[in-house]
């Protein structure tokens, strides 16, 4: 019988849906053979969509390649993500305006705050926030999840962020962080705290990114892989900590600046070259240990840190409606500043 012609199994969400090849399945793609196996309400986008976000494994594990050949016999197990909400619902959080007008708003995110709705994190966004805050003025810009979102920060990432609330502003934003500011009209700058000194002051690390292992994190990958994306940061040292001496571990203020603007970049780019963000729980791990070499009470303040110490604190951009640059600074949050006094004192 074609897998083309076989009864399409009912799908139950977060229930895994387990499918066997056939021997006609032999040599077909992955995405082809899932798409015409799950029915016609489920496109072979979709299909590939749901491949990309790791709910595909074929006998056991995990998959991220639609392109994959099938082989008779390969038992490929599929998740559906939970339901999503029809649409997210404004909730009173307070947000700290930078700048509002009837085209855009700017804000200074703090860490803690994640930037749109998704799986585990419905309520309580700034998206939700800033439907409170703007009312209709949101509606049905960028799409029902992410009204006005043009870029985001981590959630544990602190800083500025500029939110549409036109179409007209949401596509000259879009065009410009699109643009990754090669046309001028974009400025983004970051501090980030960091293990160690680079050896020269400034620097650019040129590494290609996609999919670590386990599917959720970043990290540098082949050239040629398929899922590498170009990604370009651009450093330089502000201040050093420990240089001169040899006790105990050193560390810097970073400024970094994008050249790209891929997921978690910063944070995987600085590992990449030795020097993770302080306090990072997913691409710093194996520098934990560095506290160890940390005078009291610096010692316990590192490790109490709770979060990644990034903050994206310059965002300069060209307003849609009069064209003037505007450009808007946030103070490093104060976890982050009584840090960095502590790596001042030692």
């Amino acid at each position: 019988m074609s897998a083309h012609n076989e009864e399409a199994p009912e799908l139950i969400e977060a229930v895994p849906t387990v499918l066997v090849a056939d021997a006609d399945a032999a040599g077909q793609r992955l995405d082809q053979w899932l798409a015409a196996r799950l029915g016609p309400d489920m496109s072979r986008s979709r299909v590939q969509m749901l491949i990309r976000q790791g709910a595909v494994s074929v006998d056991g594990k995990p998959v991220d390649e639609t392109k994959r050949k099938m082989a008779p016999g390969e038992s490929v197990s599929v998740t559906m993500p939970e339901p999503e909400p029809a649409e997210p619902q404004g909730e009173n959080i307070a947000l700290d305006v930078l700048y509002e007008d009837d085209e855009l708003i700017v804000i200074n995110k703090p860490a803690g705050l994640v930037v749109h709705p998704g799986a585990g994190n419905w309520t309580g966004t700034l998206v939700n926030a800033l439907i409170h805050h703007c009312g209709d003025s949101l509606s049905g810009i960028g799409g029902v999840r992410r009204p006005g979102i043009v870029h985001r920060l981590d959630k544990e990432t602190s800083g500025v962020m500029v939110v549409a609330k036109t179409d007209r502003a949401h596509k000259s934003l879009s065009e410009a962080f699109a643009d990754h500011g090669l046309t001028g009209d974009l400025e983004r700058a970051y501090l980030a705290l960091v293990w160690g000194i680079p050896q020269r002051p400034t620097g650019r690390v040129d590494a290609p990114l996609g999919r670590a292992a386990d599917r959720v994190r970043r990290a540098v990958v082949p050239e040629g892989r398929d899922d590498a994306r170009h990604a370009v940061t651009h450093f330089a040292v502000q201040e050093r900590f420990g240089e001169s001496q040899q006790e105990f571990a050193t560390a810097s203020m970073v400024e970094c600046r994008l050249e790209t603007g891929r997921t978690h970049q910063i944070r995987v780019h600085m590992a990449h070259i030795g020097h993770p963000v302080i306090g990072d729980p997913d691409y710093g791990q194996a520098f934990r240990t560095k506290a160890n070499r940390l005078p009291e009470p610096l010692k316990s303040q590192v490790k109490a840190f709770p979060r990644q110490a990034l903050h994206a604190w310059l965002l300069a951009f060209r307003h849609p409606t009069t064209h003037l640059t505007m450009r808007f600074e946030a103070p490093l949050p104060r976890d982050m500043e009584e840090l960095v006094g502590g790596f001042r004192k030692f």
